[in-house]
């Protein structure tokens, strides 16, 4: 392949982030409804009998299915079924952000209204146990505690040390990684969650 193939390839290249095609894909919901004059964010507790992070505080989402037209319409089909309500009940839906979780996740974050009364959603209960919402200057008003995981690199024990430089001696690089911590009454809501959470509240501050 000579350089005028390669600059060719090149001009009609659409950048990306690289090693997207191996990350699995999800979506998430950010409800905001209507509550006593206010503005509300809901949020699902995860049911208790799921395998990943049973009782857990989330937003409504999921991984994207291959008949999904695109990540907006699997945020928006995810907190259809998980709430229970049409997805004609969300509108004026926008595209907020994307995440590289350090887990090998792509999540695309919506913010949108729902349109619905807390008693008109019928949760699906083989994934959300409860739903609750907290007011939005809440947040404006809070700011999440911050504590640290450290991230460590360990080695499967074929990995091949000989082929790189001072082998079994070569010096993997440690990560802090930061979790926020958000405390509404008796909720807490923490990790992707409160990532997503709080970037968005910094936002529209």
């Amino acid at each position: 392949m000579n350089l005028k193939a390669i600059q060719g390839k090149l001009e009609k290249h659409t950048p990306a982030i690289i090693g997207e095609e191996s990350m699995k894909k999800y979506s998430l919901f950010l409800p905001i409804i209507e509550k006593e004059n206010e503005l509300h964010l809901m949020f699902e507790v995860r049911s208790h009998t799921m395998r990943r992070q049973p009782g857990e505080v989330c937003f409504p989402g999921g991984k994207m299915d291959r008949d999904d037209e695109g990540p907006m319409h699997t945020a928006v089909r995810e907190a259809s079924e998980e709430l229970g309500v049409r997805p004609g009940a969300m509108s004026d839906v926008y595209s907020f952000g994307q995440m590289i979780s350090p887990f090998g996740m792509k999540i695309e974050a919506y913010v949108g209204l729902l349109h619905c009364e807390e008693n008109e959603l019928e949760p699906n209960p083989d994934e959300v146990a409860e739903v609750f919402t907290v007011p939005l200057q809440y947040f404006l008003e809070h700011d999440p505690t911050v504590h640290y995981v450290q991230m460590e690199i360990k080695p499967d024990s074929d990995f091949p040390y000989h082929l790189i430089s001072n082998g079994e001696e070569y010096k993997w690089q440690a990560r802090k990684y930061e979790e926020y911590f958000y405390q509404y009454n008796d909720r807490v809501i923490w990790g992707l969650t409160a990532r997503v959470l709080r970037s968005f509240i910094h936002m529209i501050r």
